[in-house]
């Protein structure tokens, strides 16, 4: 049985006007911008299966950049060495940037604090590399950036906050030591799983701790990029008078920086001061 309903229905623009895989664009009345503002930069970020603050990386990054999220394998593992040796293997980062290439980003940064220190500056120096190796045109590590953003404050001598048990936690300290950098105290909460549900009030006590623990520092660090931590950065800078530097923060901003784009963050002495020297 066929029926007529009188003429074909016009081609759709933007399937009829394909020119060599381009498609151009439609008639705009309405006068929107050429190309969508979302997503102008890309930032590819390879994090540990765990992973649960993908809404607070966002609140660093500018309108105009998209995060290109991916995860390593899941292991069943407590949070422990062998976590992060597990996640910061440099075959699987290199595998998880593959797997971000064909969103082109700008930057790819492996999201993984104890994951990047497990093995001293020698191994940040390989998930670098393999990240590079793999295809991306720029690369970082969280604990790479951390020592960035110090490096920036020009910080000798930090306070250590942590969710780890002591054998990671003395990991990262020995990372900083490696890199220049003091250790002047560390308080852990010897965690071994579900980090991302500490309450903001207990990581405040840490911090505290920590601080007064270390009789006088440039700065604290809050470790792990699954503790939350973006609203607890002004407030406690305001508090205790020094840099409050934090896992994700770092993170989010060295990755802008090598892209060419601004952070977005107000009372974060990284971001102001940063955003002050390039005025």
């Amino acid at each position: 049985m066929s029926s007529d309903h009188g003429s074909a229905l016009p081609e759709h623009p933007a399937l009829s006007d394909q020119v060599e895989g381009q498609v151009t664009a439609p008639p705009n009345p309405l006068g929107l911008p050429a190309i969508a503002p979302i997503g102008g930069v890309g930032i590819g970020i390879v994090a540990p299966y765990d992973f649960a603050l993908d809404r607070e990386l966002w609140r660093w990054a500018p309108e105009d950049v998209a995060l290109l999220t991916t995860r390593t394998p899941y292991a069943a593992l407590p949070v422990s060495v062998d976590q992060a040796l597990a996640v910061g293997d440099t075959d699987v980062v290199a595998s998880c940037t593959t797997s971000l290439i064909a969103t082109q980003p700008r930057v790819v940064t492996y999201m993984c604090t104890s994951g990047s220190f497990v093995h001293g500056r020698a191994g940040e120096s390989a998930l670098v590399d393999a990240m590079l190796g793999s295809g991306a045109p720029a690369a970082m590590t969280t604990s790479g950036a951390m020592v960035m953003a110090m490096n920036h404050l020009g910080i000798k001598r930090v306070a250590v906050a942590t969710p780890y048990d002591t054998e990671i936690t003395q990991l990262l300290v020995d990372f900083l030591a490696e890199s220049g950098i003091g250790v002047a105290a560390s308080a852990h909460l010897g965690l071994h799983g579900l980090i991302w549900r500490i309450p903001y009030a207990a990581t405040v006590e840490l911090v505290r701790q920590a601080v007064d623990q270390s009789a006088g520092c440039d700065a604290v660090f809050i470790s792990c990029t699954n503790v939350p931590t973006y609203d607890l950065i002004a407030p406690l800078e305001r508090e205790l008078g020094i840099p409050v530097l934090t896992a994700n923060q770092v993170t989010i901003w060295a990755a802008l920086q090598l892209a060419g784009v601004a952070t977005v963050g107000t009372g974060q002495s990284l971001i102001t001061r940063t955003a002050e020297d390039a005025a």
